[in-house]
């Protein structure tokens, strides 16, 4: 094992399950000092347990992203705990069941936008500044291979998503020249809990399955080591890409 982080400052959204979940124990094994952001409760709990059971302490930020208070608070105290911020990984997100457009509440409209979007704005809005105190870093947000295709059904979720990736880019034009590089992962059907009510249904599990060329469901370990190469100095001159990891969804 390699110690690619070893004494940075990295900070996760969405970082109790699933993808964000895998990347806190991944940057945890390479050195990082972690702050783990996340609505408070039992899998929160349960993260900062499973990385003590590896011999590594994680900071548990109890925050919802919604929230621009919180957000703006939570970064602070991971910048005074580490004493900086070198990599953020924007992870929280939220899935909506299939509805059509014309039966797409406010409501829900709303909450996906809020959690996917809005939050997404309000991380990036307080890293950058952090992050250039700190003399530049590295940037990743969660996209979804919606965000580079359609599906019917999800358009809340599509928009949302179509928005990161917008959102990455001009992040990443603002700060180009500032030492701070801003990229998107778009992950296609990962086994996370996200995502659980496919999972336990084996028709869907295969539908879903079979719609990848690869032929199977992707891991969340999987994603996040695609988060810790864009973390890295191996992807130093990218900037500004939406990555699918897709399966060769994007590829039909």
């Amino acid at each position: 094992m390699t110690a690619r982080f070893k004494g940075k400052s990295v900070l996760v959204t969405g970082a109790a399950g699933g993808i964000g979940q895998a990347a806190v124990l991944a940057f945890a094994r390479e050195g990082a000092n972690v702050a783990a952001l996340d609505l408070a409760g039992a899998r929160l709990e349960e993260l900062v347990s499973a990385a003590a059971a590896e011999g590594f302490e994680v900071l548990a930020l109890p925050t919802d992203v919604t929230s621009e208070d919180q957000v703006k608070t939570s970064i602070a105290q991971a910048v005074t705990r580490h004493g900086g911020l070198d990599v953020a990984f924007n992870n929280a997100g939220v899935h909506i069941i299939h509805t059509p457009l014309t039966k797409t509440t406010e409501a829900q409209w709303d909450r996906v936008n809020d959690i996917c979007l809005k939050g997404m704005f309000f991380c990036l809005k307080h890293e950058i500044p952090a992050m250039l105190a700190s003399g530049g870093g590295s940037i990743i947000n969660t996209s979804s291979v919606g965000g580079l295709i359609a599906t019917p059904g999800v358009g809340a979720y599509i928009a949302a998503k179509h928005g990161v990736v917008g959102l990455t880019k001009t992040a990443a034009l603002e700060c180009a020249s500032q030492g701070i590089r801003v990229n998107a992962i778009c992950p296609a059907a990962t086994e996370t809990p996200m995502l659980a009510d496919w999972l336990v249904n084996e028709d869907a599990r295969n539908a879903v399955a079979s719609s990848h060329p690869i032929g199977r469901w992707a891991q969340a370990q999987e994603m996040a080591n695609a988060v810790l190469f864009l973390a890295s100095d191996d992807s130093s001159f990218m900037t500004g890409v939406a990555l699918p990891i897709d399966g060769g969804v994007t590829a039909q």
